[in-house]
């Protein structure tokens, strides 16, 4: 069996149980209108999908929200921490939003992303942290909704619906990228095995657990995107987009308007 054919045969057991799987789009590094953010927006508009784009706001572009200006209210835009800069020691993980600097600089730092992006895009942006390489120190977490953030979202399924009082979070689970050794595609196979788990996690979870309504998030990067990535998502939200047991769900439903 193919893996295409495994991720329908998974959909056929969340139609089967009368269960809608939740799906949503988050797309990482918006920063200025290119080719590749045209391209971008062009599929969601064929497929009619919501799209969160997670915005740089330290190196962010007025032609950005130029761009925007010409697109439906469900393209809305997440914050990506500040500018995107690596803080970790020699030989650790990428990170920005982490323990390497005080607290008040970061903090100060994301308050200053959070004014800007409001001022630049209004109603279109939506204000939840999505920290670069989807990693945050977790003694700052707290802080966000103190500063105006709603919501966090990282990568792969979340392990509470709210890691503090009143900040949400939303993660994404499935991503079509290879990032080392060489950056390129994941491949078919590899990227349909981990959104089938990911699903096959929800539909058997126990009714409380923190996985059960956390919609499945695909996450891309435009900028980065060769012809087999934007091909893969061609067919994947084609696929996904008609079939009855899937509902994309706009991220504003998710986070709030």
């Amino acid at each position: 069996m193919s893996i295409w054919a495994i991720l329908d045969d998974e959909l056929a057991r969340w139609a089967d149980a009368g269960r809608v799987a939740t799906m949503w789009w988050r797309d990482d590094d918006a920063i200025a209108a290119t080719p590749a953010l045209d391209h971008l927006l062009a599929m969601r508009r064929t497929y009619d999908l919501g799209l969160a784009l997670a915005v740089i706001p330290a190196v962010m572009e007025a032609s950005l929200a130029e761009r925007l200006g010409n697109e439906p209210p469900d393209v809305t835009v997440l914050q990506h921490g500040y500018a995107h800069q690596n803080h970790a020691s020699a030989g650790e993980k990428n990170v920005e939003v982490g323990p390497h600097r005080p607290a008040p600089i970061v903090i100060g730092e994301l308050g200053t992303g959070l004014l800007a992006l409001t001022q630049t895009f209004g109603p279109r942006f939506l204000p939840v942290m999505v920290p670069p390489w989807n990693r945050i120190s977790p003694a700052l977490v707290p802080v966000l909704p103190e500063i105006g953030f709603r919501a966090l979202s990282t990568y792969t399924a979340r392990t509470r619906v709210e890691p503090v009082r009143g900040l949400l979070q939303v993660n994404t689970h499935v991503g079509p990228i290879r990032w080392r050794p060489a950056r390129g595609f994941l491949g078919d196979e590899q990227i349909l095995t981990i959104l089938v788990e990911a699903l096959r996690a929800r539909r058997s979870a126990a009714p409380t657990s923190p996985v059960v309504d956390e919609p499945t998030g695909v996450l891309t990067h435009h900028l980065v995107h060769d012809d087999d990535i934007w091909t893969f998502l061609d067919r994947l939200w084609k696929r996904l987009r008609a079939h009855p047991a899937v509902r994309i769900v706009p991220p504003a439903e998710i986070f709030g308007s």
